[in-house]
């Protein structure tokens, strides 16, 4: 453990000093030190039909050092790219591990991704390796004459045309690789950021990244790792929440990991089921996804779990969901923050101070947040701002991949700015507004999105919530609510009426939805973030058009 327990956060935080050697590499830390006990599991994979395989740590190492031949033995040098299209399958793992053994820099992408955003990706990195799935294959075969630098394409369920075939590339190659010699600041992968407010772009993650990523993982825990933990999320690993929060951390310390096939769409009983079944002791589950697994009845005594704790991020949580985890898991959420050129860099850790549900925590250790104005001064408790890091961090991001501008804009001094505006309490305890562009101008107020879907939220006709600002003559906008409801519950305008009265009885009257529209579904990420800004245009192009 790289933090120090303590009896309060100020005890943890201050005991906190920063070691981040000349030379590190991800590969030595998640794999090759842990491969001497042939008995220590690196994860537990449950494939399609809910058929279970295990890996050891020994087994990544002997997979990933073939693979890192294969890759050399194509010509591949340190710093070129190679992208994982895949989801959670060991092969994700066992690429990105090849990849950080050999010097060269990996690149997640969701399999959710139509060709359009893949081909983007592609050609943005200059990829020259694709590994892939024969279900996703499809995709970079339409892509091969757009995407010239991709030179060789690797299947792991098979060898379409022009395509090699993973396994059998592997068992050909030595099981003998000495890892390169990398400095901890040279590129280890290569992240996109989720899209939300314009074209992603690539943020380039040096290997000290999971050095500066470990002491928030540890805290957000409840000070991971402790004996028999077991890690899950839902989350694509083709994002932070999956590949590091989850993943790479996990191995960090040794841990088991389970990966699982992606669901089609989130099913909240069978997230119940893997918990149990796998005897899951940490799990990182965004709102959204805590939000559906809400309605499931006596999840305890339906399903064996072992859970002790969960991490949530992304969005605000609110205090309903806070209390229902309470309620009905018996453990407590702690909510975290981050993004992918920054990530956790608040936190909320249970165990050693008090939880204020809906926020996100404090600053976790080795890290310095604060609330700052458009000049870049620290503004006082009970101002909103935006949320900001001070550098050197080693969790920052390099740079953005040729981006030079925008990696100028995200720093403002020594601060790096995250676009998401907040407010600090007396308490040193942040909360989340929402995006820059998120919080809602109405009538001279400034209107945070999340306390309205959280009051939205504790009406029992409510399953999920998005709440914009949309245009307004007078008002410059009022806000609009998309609410999904439970089942069995009819949308109608008296429902609509006694949701806006709702609202009005727990928040102040400028606060209140002057428009619900009652929806089938919300427009989100691949991580489970809802993309209030495709609402927005949608809304605009009402408005276009009469």
């Amino acid at each position: 453990m790289m933090i120090t327990r303590g009896k309060t956060y100020e005890e943890v935080y201050e005991a906190f000093k920063w070691q981040v050697p000349e030379h590190f590499n991800i590969a030595d830390a998640v794999c090759d030190r842990w491969a001497a006990d042939p008995a220590r599991i690196a994860l537990i994979h449950e494939g399609a039909g809910r058929v279970v395989r295990r890996y050891s740590f020994a087994d990544i190492h002997q997979y990933a050092n073939r693979f890192a031949n294969v890759l050399c033995g194509l010509g591949l040098a340190r710093g070129d790219r190679v992208t994982l299209l895949l989801a959670q399958d060991p092969e994700a793992a066992i690429g990105h591990v090849a990849c950080w053994k050999a010097g060269l820099v990996s690149n997640p992408t969701s399999v959710l991704f139509g060709p359009e955003a893949i081909g983007y990706r592609l050609n943005d990195m200059q990829t020259r390796v694709v590994v892939t799935d024969s279900a996703n294959y499809p995709k970079v075969a339409e892509l091969r004459a757009a995407c010239p630098s991709v030179e060789h394409v690797f299947v792991i369920d098979g060898a379409p045309p022009r395509a090699h075939d993973f396994w059998q590339a592997l068992d050909a190659a030595s099981p003998e690789f000495t890892t390169v010699r990398t400095r901890a600041d040279e590129p280890a992968w290569i992240s996109y950021t989720s899209g939300t407010t314009g074209m992603p772009k690539g943020s380039v993650q040096p290997h000290r990244m999971l050095i500066g990523h470990m002491p928030s993982v540890e805290f957000m825990y409840d000070f991971f790792p402790q004996a028999g933990d077991v890690l899950w999320s839902p989350a694509d690993w083709a994002w932070m929440a999956g590949l590091t929060n989850l993943l790479f951390s996990g191995w960090f310390h040794g841990c088991t990991v389970v990966a699982t096939v992606a669901m089609k769409g989130f099913q909240p009983e069978e997230a119940y089921r893997i918990l149990g079944d796998h005897g899951v002791t940490c799990a990182f589950l965004t709102p959204t996804a805590l939000k559906l697994m809400r309605p499931i009845p006596s999840p305890r005594s339906r399903y064996a779990l072992k859970l002790r704790v969960i991490a949530s991020g992304g969005e605000a949580v609110g205090a309903e969901i806070f209390d229902w985890a309470q309620r009905e898991l018996g453990i407590r959420i702690n909510e975290v923050y981050g993004q992918t050129e920054c990530n956790l860099i608040l936190a909320n850790n249970g165990s050693v101070m008090p939880i204020k549900p809906g926020s996100m925590g404090r600053p976790t250790p080795g890290t310095v947040t604060a609330i700052i104005d458009e000049q870049g001064r620290v503004v006082p408790p009970g101002v909103e701002g935006q949320i900001a890091c001070r550098r050197p961090h080693p969790v920052m991001l390099l740079e953005y991949l040729n981006r030079p501008d925008a990696t100028a804009e995200k720093f403002l001094g020594d601060w790096l700015l995250t676009g998401d505006m907040g407010h600090m309490d007396e308490d040193g305890y942040f909360w989340f507004h929402g995006r820059g562009d998120d919080v809602i101008t109405s009538s001279g107020y400034r209107i945070a999105p999340g306390e309205i879907e959280d009051a939205l939220l504790k009406h029992p006709a409510c399953r999920m919530v998005a709440v914009i600002g949309v245009p307004d003559p007078i008002r410059t906008e009022i806000i609009k609510a998309f609410i999904i409801l439970n089942d069995g519950v009819a949308p109608s305008e008296a429902l609509a009426e006694e949701l806006k009265r709702s609202v009005h009885t727990r928040l102040a009257k400028h606060e209140m939805p002057r428009l619900i529209e009652f929806v089938r579904e919300l427009p989100m990420t691949t991580t489970g973030k809802i993309m209030r800004r495709v609402l927005r245009q949608a809304e605009a192009e009402k408005a276009k058009h009469g």
